[in-house]
């Protein structure tokens, strides 16, 4: 017979009284932020959490290949050797669900009066502490009720989100494997929404975003001879022009094409023609069709526009997928989060145009992704210096990952 001893109730009162380590971990991770996929402190900080538990952890990600490693440097980040993302196992047997927290920070100094605010020069201003901290809660509450868990629940603490990569560094790592998950879920803190608001879209859920880097080599020499140079700001500037063009006149309006120039750098003074110059180019969009149009368009426009005027270019692609949002996955968790934070605090809302890249991790699993509001409207947003969350909502998303997880396990076991 079914032992259903671990309600939604009992679920959220066990969160609400580990609150204040829920709370704790989320200072302490607060105060140690890393940028990239090369997180050593905050992965070390999970695994002895996890340790304390009696959860067993292992490594997923190592080192990362040459070419990764230089195209990352291309991009603007510091060097990153490897991976250290971290996964978990709780439960046994089929079926098998995925939770996942992104753990890694952004370049930004944060600027408010938190006693534990990043002293660093980086700083957790997407919201990722929370994360960590809400799925090591879940963690707990999932270990306590492991002789009723009905299959498995997977752990993944991920690094190098905001590189666009960090999910897919671990997917071919084996995240996905040994146990293989058949779902996921994810959530996300949102400032400017109310405390446990829950917002969720089906089908795509994120814009895709590829990123274009072109290292335009001339042939500098003095602005009073230009017929004796091949000029890379020159070039630069018509490729500017160009690329724009093409999101206006080669992509279907309806298709919500986002196309920025977000860097154009080259040279050193005004009477100097440059060696060099550089462009970054980002595509973002939620149409698959118009993605895959302009990301074979932008590389051959690049290469004409260089070539026509005599230069030479190295050009670095990063790709990251739309975040899918499976139907049936998302009819089913749906419930098992109204059951924490209230029926009427849950709605469908629209894909963010942002980019998140647990797309890797819902191409190859039927997946949901979701949004958890952890302030109030007109709070300063995610990414800003001034973000700060309401950590009220920690024991919340902790008891919706454990709740999801459990009841979902639960369901398809007996439906399957």
């Amino acid at each position: 017979m079914e032992n259903n001893k671990w309600t939604a109730e009992k679920i959220r009162r066990r969160a609400d009284q580990l609150a204040p380590q829920i709370r704790e971990d989320r200072r302490q991770l607060h105060q140690m932020p890393e940028i990239g996929t090369d997180l050593p402190r905050t992965s070390r900080y999970i695994c002895r959490r996890l340790d304390e538990m009696g959860i067993s952890w292992q490594p997923c990600g190592g080192p990362l290949p040459e070419k990764m490693i230089k195209d990352y440097v291309s991009a603007g980040f510091p060097r990153m050797e490897r991976a250290t993302g971290v996964t978990a196992v709780i439960g046994q047997g089929e079926p098998c669900i995925l939770l996942r927290a992104d753990m890694d920070a952004l370049p930004v100094r944060e600027e408010n009066s938190l006693e534990f605010r990043s002293e660093s020069g980086c700083s957790h201003m997407c919201g990722h502490d929370s994360h960590v901290a809400m799925l090591l809660g879940a963690a707990q509450i999932l270990k306590e009720m492991e002789s009723d868990l009905q299959g498995t629940v997977k752990l993944m603490f991920q690094p190098g989100e905001e590189t666009g990569a960090g999910a897919r560094i671990m997917v071919e790592n084996g995240a996905l494997e040994n146990p293989r998950p058949d779902a996921a879920f994810g959530l996300h803190v949102q400032s400017v929404d109310r405390v446990g608001q829950v917002g969720y879209s089906i089908g795509v859920n994120s814009s895709s975003l590829d990123t274009f880097i072109v290292k335009i080599k001339g042939k500098g020499g003095h602005s009073s001879q230009p017929q004796l140079c091949t000029d890379p700001l020159m070039i630069m500037n018509q490729l500017y022009q160009a690329v724009n063009l093409l999101a206006t006149r080669e992509a279907d309006p309806a298709a919500a094409v986002a196309l920025t120039c977000g860097v154009a750098k080259g040279g050193t003074a005004v009477n100097i023609i440059p060696d060099e110059a550089e462009l970054h180019i980002g595509l973002r969009t939620q149409d698959v069709k118009a993605a895959a149009h302009l990301t074979r368009r932008i590389p051959e426009v690049i290469d004409h526009y260089v070539k026509a005027w005599n230069g030479e270019y190295e050009l670095t692609v990063f790709h990251t997928p739309c975040t899918w949002t499976d139907e049936v996955f998302c009819r089913a968790a749906v419930p098992y989060i109204q059951e924490i934070v209230g029926e009427d605090k849950v709605s469908e809302i629209l894909p963010m145009t942002g980019t998140e890249d647990f797309g890797y991790v819902t191409e190859k699993v039927p997946g949901m992704f979701a949004f958890i509001g952890a302030g109030t409207p007109g709070n300063a947003p995610l990414h800003s210096p001034r973000m700060v969350l309401d950590e009220s909502v920690l024991p919340v998303g902790a008891a919706v990952y454990a709740n999801v997880a459990a009841s979902w396990l639960r369901e398809y076991r007996r439906t399957n």
